[in-house]
């Protein structure tokens, strides 16, 4: 559900000059919550985004589930901005923030270990390298299950 919906909605959010940073769909009996993160396009600032914004994004996306019927239960839309611990979802998403501190999660453990928390140091085109407790780690995109930045209260990434 997750990948359709992302393909359905993405190319619209785009159009009004924004970028689905991600979706998420939480079903529930008698319903579900769709929550959208997004970004005006091509941002590396965390705190862009509007009420306004997210209004304007919010009405476009209404018109296009309601269209499609993708959704076929009651569900609530909501809009907001990624936040300061942004997620990291596209390869272009971690290029982006390459140089931040950053949280992944993998799918499956390395080493008996899923979860990495460290500066994301290089961004290939198969994965990115994190500098973890003194070591290189390398992770390819399809190993990757969530990753977000790691918010550093008290100083600005420029």
């Amino acid at each position: 559900m997750r990948a359709a919906l992302l393909e359905l909605l993405e190319r619209d959010v785009a159009a009004l000059g924004y970028e689905l940073v991600e979706l998420e769909f939480h079903a529930h009996r008698g319903g579900g919550l769709l929550r959208l993160y997004i970004d005006r396009s091509g941002s590396t600032e965390t705190d862009g985004v509007t009420v306004d914004d997210c209004a304007a994004v919010s009405r476009r996306v209404s018109e296009v589930l309601d269209a499609s019927d993708r959704i076929r239960s009651e569900y609530t839309l909501e809009v907001s901005s990624p936040g300061s611990d942004r997620p990291l979802r596209t390869p272009a998403h971690f290029e982006r923030f390459a140089g931040s501190r950053v949280h992944v999660e993998t799918a499956l453990p390395r080493n008996g270990r899923r979860r990495w928390t460290g500066l994301l140091s290089a961004v290939g085109t198969e994965g990115i390298a994190l500098e973890v407790d003194g070591a290189t780690v390398e992770l390819g995109f399809g190993e990757i299950r969530t990753a977000r930045l790691v918010p550093e209260y008290g100083t600005r990434r420029e």
